[in-house]
C-alpha cells in the first residue's frame, strides 16, 4: 500500500460513516428496548427543566429534539449517540492537524481510538457521558484556536462550548481545571491576553438558567453526585482501594489502544519537551484531568465509576502520535490495518452476540408491548389522552416513551412534594395520568409484568 496514494480526507469520511452506520444498525436490530440511560434521558426530556435530580439538562434536550423529529423510533437514538461520537472524532482530527506534520499520522491518531471501548462498545447507550464527547473536543479545539487567533469570536465560542460541556455533566469541570492550569502557565510566561476573558461572558450566559434552577432546587444534583461516589460511606481503606481499582481498570481499558500503537512504532523513544508549548498543552489536557480524578479518589476515598472516564481519552491518540511521530513505521501499516479492522468489526459483532444470546438485559425489556397493553386498557376506560406518568425513570419512563401521547414523566418522590396523592390527583385530575408502582386510592388499577398500574382519566 502506497501512503501517498491514500486520500486521507476520503478515508476519514469512510471510517466515520462506517462507524456511524454499523453502531446505529447493530443495536437497532438486536435490542428490543432502548438502554436504561437513554430511557432516563427521554423521561427527563418529556418534562423539560433546566436540570434534574441526577444531572444537568443537555442530554435531555438532545433526546427531546430527536424525539420531536423522529418520534419513538429506537434507531434514531442510536443514531443520535453515534453522531455525538463521530463528531468528536472529526473535531479531534481537525485539532491534530495543527500538531502532527503528516496528515496520515493524524488519521492514525483517530484510528487508535477504536482500541478504546468507550468509543465503540458502550456508545449505543446515549447518556451524559456520550453527551460530553463533542463538547470536550470543541472546548479543547477552540481553546487552542483562541490561543492562535486571539479573536473575540473564537474565545466566545470556547466559553459557550465549555458551558455546554458543564450542562452535559459536571465532570467536565476536570477538563476546565486542566485548561486553567495552562492559563496559569501563560500568565507566568507573560503570554496571557485579556481577550480570552470574553469566554467568561458566553460561559455564564449559557449557564445562568441552570444556575438559577440549582438555587431553586437546593443544589439537588450535587447531593446525588456525593451519593453516587459513595463519599457519605467512605472508610480509611477506600482511600487506597478505590484509587487502585481505578488505575487497574484504566490500564486494562487502554491495553488495546497501546497494543495498536506498539504495532506501528519502531521503538519506544518519545519526543518529550516540557518547554515546548504544543507538548505541554497536549500533556495537560490528556494527563492532568485523569490525574485530578485519581487525586479526588485518593483524598476523598470516592469510587470512580468506569464509564465516567468516557471523554478523558479522546486526545490520547493525538498525544501518542505527536511524541512518537518520528518513530512510526509505515511499513507496518498492513499489520496495523489488520488489527484495526479486527477490532473495528469484533466490537459490534461481540455486542450483537451478547445482545442476542443474553435474555435478561435492560434492552430485553418489553417496553413497547407493555405500553400497548396499558393504552388498550386506557382506551377501554377513559376518553381523554394520557397527560402524565408518575414513577421511576425506567418503568414509568418506558411508558412515557412508548405511549402515543408521550405523556410527561414525574418522579414519584417529586410529584408529591408538599402534596398528597389525592391533592395531586385533584390538581391534574382533568388530565389523564398513570401512577406506576405507587400509591393510588382512586382510578383503575391492575398489574402488568409485575408492575402495579393505576390510571385516572375522564370517562
Amino acid at each position: 500500500m502506497q501512503i501517498k496514494k491514500i486520500d486521507v480526507n476520503k478515508t476519514l469520511a469512510i471510517f466515520l460513516f462506517a462507524h456511524l452506520f454499523i453502531w446505529t444498525l447493530v443495536p437497532s436490530i438486536s435490542n428490543n428496548n432502548l438502554p436504561l440511560d437513554t430511557i432516563e434521558a427521554l423521561a427527563w426530556g418529556s418534562n423539560l427543566e433546566w436540570g434534574f435530580t441526577k444531572h444537568p439538562p443537555l442530554s435531555a434536550f438532545s433526546v427531546k429534539f430527536f424525539y420531536e423529529v423522529f418520534g419513538n423510533q429506537d434507531w434514531a437514538f442510536y443514531l443520535l449517540s453515534q453522531l455525538f461520537v463521530v463528531s468528536a472524532f472529526f473535531i479531534t482530527f481537525k485539532f491534530s492537524e495543527d500538531f502532527i506534520k503528516n496528515k496520515f499520522h493524524c488519521l492514525i491518531s483517530i484510528f487508535l481510538l477504536e482500541g478504546i471501548y468507550f468509543y465503540n462498545f458502550t456508545t449505543p447507550e446515549f447518556n451524559v457521558n456520550v453527551c460530553l464527547l463533542p463538547f470536550w473536543s470543541l472546548t479543547i479545539y477552540y481553546f487552542w484556536k483562541g490561543l492562535k487567533k486571539n479573536d473575540f469570536v473564537t474565545w466566545f465560542l470556547f466559553g459557550a462550548f465549555a458551558a455546554l460541556g458543564v450542562l452535559s455533566k459536571y465532570l467536565f469541570i476536570y477538563l476546565l481545571l486542566a485548561i486553567d492550569l495552562f492559563f496559569i502557565y501563560l500568565i507566568f510566561n507573560k503570554k496571557f491576553n485579556f481577550k480570552c476573558l470574553i469566554s467568561l461572558i458566553s460561559f455564564f450566559l449559557v449557564l445562568i438558567p441552570h444556575i438559577i434552577w440549582l438555587v431553586d432546587n437546593n443544589f439537588i444534583t450535587f447531593s446525588y453526585a456525593l451519593h453516587r461516589t459513595g463519599l457519605t460511606e467512605t472508610k480509611l481503606i477506600d482511600h487506597f482501594f478505590n484509587p487502585s481499582i481505578f488505575l487497574l481498570k484504566q490500564i486494562s481499558i487502554l491495553l488495546p489502544f497501546f497494543f495498536m500503537a506498539a504495532i506501528i512504532l519502531r521503538k519506544f523513544k518519545p519526543k518529550i519537551n516540557f518547554k515546548e508549548k504544543k507538548f505541554l498543552f497536549l500533556f495537560i489536557i490528556n494527563i492532568i484531568p485523569v490525574f485530578l480524578i485519581l487525586l479526588t479518589s485518593l483524598i476523598s476515598g470516592a469510587k470512580i465509576r468506569t464509564m465516567w472516564m468516557t471523554p478523558f481519552y479522546l486526545f490520547y491518540g493525538v498525544l501518542l502520535v505527536y511524541i512518537f511521530q518520528n518513530q512510526i513505521i509505515l511499513k507496518r501499516l498492513k499489520l496495523f490495518s489488520i488489527v484495526f479492522s479486527t477490532l473495528f468489526l469484533l466490537s459490534p459483532l461481540t455486542y450483537l452476540y451478547v445482545s442476542i444470546s443474553q435474555k435478561d438485559k435492560r434492552t430485553d425489556y418489553l417496553g413497547k408491548e407493555i405500553a400497548n397493553e396499558v393504552q388498550i386498557k386506557w382506551n377501554n376506560n377513559f376518553t381523554n389522552t394520557i397527560h402524565s406518568v408518575i414513577g421511576d425513570e425506567w418503568h414509568a419512563g418506558n411508558l412515557s416513551y412508548h405511549l402515543p401521547s408521550n405523556p410527561k414523566w414525574y418522579l414519584h418522590s417529586t410529584a408529591f412534594i408538599d402534596k398528597s396523592v389525592d391533592e395531586f390527583i385533584e390538581e391534574i385530575g382533568k388530565y389523564g395520568f398513570i401512577i406506576v408502582n405507587g400509591e393510588c386510592a382512586n382510578g383503575v388499577s391492575f398489574t402488568i409484568k409485575n408492575n402495579q398500574i393505576c390510571m385516572s382519566g375522564t370517562k
